[in-house]
């Protein structure tokens, strides 16, 4: 395999599947939760297991050297892909779970108070509200939710109606990972911005559909995870301005982020060292480098354009079932969610895997937002770059299984 990306369909379509090796016959609408990965990143894995395979930073021989090399040039490509100013703004995390948590330590919990608030919606992912639940407690600062529109996007003018000097952070989701609803960040980022509030934008479902950049975004923290993006688990990334990281104290302590220690005082690295203790993920971050080689490759404008034509046909598909409901804005970016009248988003999903189509049932780490839609759990189908129209027509068909099996009309 050489790792290039395979043709575009005449119609427009990408024709992705054959570098996928996990993907084959099978129907996979899982990609919101995790993407499958292409023969470029896993060979790009082997290779750093393999033959390249050193630690990095401070070993003096060659191969070190060499991965060492590697290893901050895939943290120069990040700076690049999402428009950072310095590559001395990414930290490398083991997910965007992390990042969050390291934000909500290091900033919310140095520069917070008691009386302060913080602004979350309700659409967020658990990870992007426990984590400032945890801080908030520790400081006595208080949590406030952004209510949603309509059709399932967060309200902004409800945002700039409810927000005062007295919110210290914002913490939003780019896309939501249940809805699919794109946030207008440019916006948000004003609306906090003029009232001194800081805003973190959670990225995960964003960075592998559209093209970011954080500087026009002007959002004060970024993260996302690399996983979503088809490179390897357990590696993530979080942005922030230098100004910030600079400001922020570690996270944890070890190995790597000391500058000098001593039993009676230590000092710490400069950010983004003083944030990356202990041996690194170096491996993943190869893999993520080359995850976003072959995404840039194929391009995120024809990636989000590709998912929005295959979640376009699904609706139109969907919306004429009698029975199913479907959640969310028209345009959704990748995702669509859905319930089948009478029937458990689980058993949804079981009779869909017989017949070869992957979704995702439950309630998406949003518990929250299913009690605002009024369900304990929703059917979730996600697309990605591998993903096609026959993936589209199986779920369809799979849809009307069930409610043939459950006897809906």
């Amino acid at each position: 395999m050489t790792g290039e990306p395979s043709s575009v369909r005449p119609n427009g379509f990408l024709r992705l599947r054959d570098d996928f090796p996990g993907v084959g016959n099978w129907h996979y609408l899982d990609s919101a939760a995790t993407a499958q990965k292409p023969h470029a990143v896993i060979d790009a894995i082997a290779r750093a297991y393999g033959p390249d395979y050193a630690t990095v930073h401070r070993g003096v021989y060659e191969r070190s050297a060499n991965m060492t090399l590697a290893y901050e040039a895939a943290r120069r490509k990040v700076a690049d892909f999402i428009g950072a100013a310095s590559d001395s703004e990414i930290v490398y995390v083991r997910g965007a779970t992390e990042g969050i948590n390291l934000v909500a330590h290091s900033w919310v919990g140095t520069q917070l108070k008691a009386g302060d608030r913080i602004l979350l919606s309700v659409l967020e992912h658990h990870s992007n509200i426990v984590p400032w639940q945890i801080a908030a407690e520790k400081v006595g600062a208080q949590i406030d939710v952004v209510p949603l529109t309509t059709d399932g996007k967060i309200d902004l003018d409800a945002m700039a109606a409810m927000i005062t000097p007295a919110y210290k952070m914002v913490a939003l989701a780019h896309v939501s990972n249940v809805l699919g609803s794109v946030l207008d960040v440019r916006r948000a980022a004003d609306i906090a911005h003029n009232v001194g509030a800081k805003i973190l934008i959670d990225g995960c479902q964003a960075v592998p559909r559209l093209a970011v950049d954080v500087q026009a975004l002007d959002c004060d923290f970024y993260v996302f995870s690399a996983h979503k993006l088809y490179g390897p688990t357990g590696i993530g990334v979080l942005w922030g301005r230098k100004e910030l990281l600079d400001a922020m104290p570690p996270y944890q302590g070890g190995g790597s982020m000391i500058d000098k220690v001593t039993f009676e005082k230590t000092t710490y690295a400069p950010a983004p060292t003083r944030f990356e203790a202990g041996t690194p993920h170096i491996t993943g971050v190869v893999g993520l480098s080359a995850a976003i080689d072959y995404v840039q490759t194929i391009g995120l404008d024809a990636i989000h354009a590709h998912e929005c034509a295959l979640v376009g046909k699904a609706r139109n598909a969907l919306e004429n079932l009698n029975s199913v409901r479907l959640f969310g804005p028209e345009d959704s970016a990748g995702i669509l969610s859905f319930e089948v009248e009478g029937v458990h988003p689980h058993d949804v999903g079981t009779i869909l895997d017989e017949t070869g189509v992957a979704i995702r049932a439950g309630h998406h780490c949003a518990q929250p937002l299913m009690r605002h839609l009024g369900v304990e759990a929703t059917a979730r189908a996600s697309f990605g770059i591998y993903s096609d129209d026959s993936d589209v027509d199986a779920l369809v068909k799979g849809i009307e299984r069930v409610r043939k099996i459950f006897a809906n009309d």
